[in-house]
């Protein structure tokens, strides 16, 4: 089955639900310095939601060879190239991940803070 085809089907999307419920907890240990970073997104920008929504199908399970989120080790190699270029694969696509990850609607700093959220929770 296709990611195209997984992602309508409403299995990723109940699942998207769950996880969401689930990780509120999360959030209780976030930094004000983290949740200060994120104020420079734009008005209204949430990078957990975010990434729920656009990158959590794939970034999640590994999907194409994309690092799991909470995996350091899938981490490790990529940020040994420094953040800008991890940010930067984002941005223009790397492998089978197109540019912006499918994030139409995000600013270059909303991606940049969506990739700042999962490699926080990746290490």
């Amino acid at each position: 089955m296709s990611i195209a085809r997984l992602i309508k089907s409403g299995v990723v999307q109940a699942g998207l639900v769950s996880v969401a419920l689930l990780s509120g907890s999360a959030m209780a240990g976030t930094s004000a310095t983290s949740m200060m970073q994120l104020a420079a997104v734009s008005d209204g920008f949430d990078a957990e939601a975010t990434y729920m929504k656009t990158c959590f199908a794939c970034h999640n399970s590994g999907a194409a060879g994309a690092p799991k989120v909470g995996v350091a080790s899938d981490w490790a190699p990529r940020l040994e190239k420094g953040f800008e270029e991890v940010y930067l694969n984002a941005l223009n696509g790397f492998n089978a991940m197109p540019a912006k990850g499918i994030c139409f609607t995000c600013t270059d700093d909303d991606l940049r803070a969506v990739v700042q959220y999962m490699v926080d929770n990746s290490k």
